[in-house]
């Protein structure tokens, strides 16, 4: 259970890094960001949701 809910949080943050979303979530969690990576926000977004998917997968298949 856990490791599908934190596959689908990084897809969500891959989509919202994506579309460069204006929902509240991630325009909050953008602007904390912004301070220091600057206008790579977005694919800072899109990367941490792709290894928040890789890290859910892994926690499905081996965790306990």
């Amino acid at each position: 259970m856990w490791g599908a809910l934190t596959a689908v949080i990084g897809v969500l943050f891959v989509v919202w890094g994506r579309a460069e979303s204006d929902f509240v979530v991630y325009r909050l969690l953008a602007a904390r960001s912004r301070i220091l990576w600057g206008d790579g926000v977005h694919n800072f977004y899109q990367v941490v949701g792709i290894i928040l998917i890789v890290v859910g997968v892994l926690i499905a298949v081996f965790g306990s």
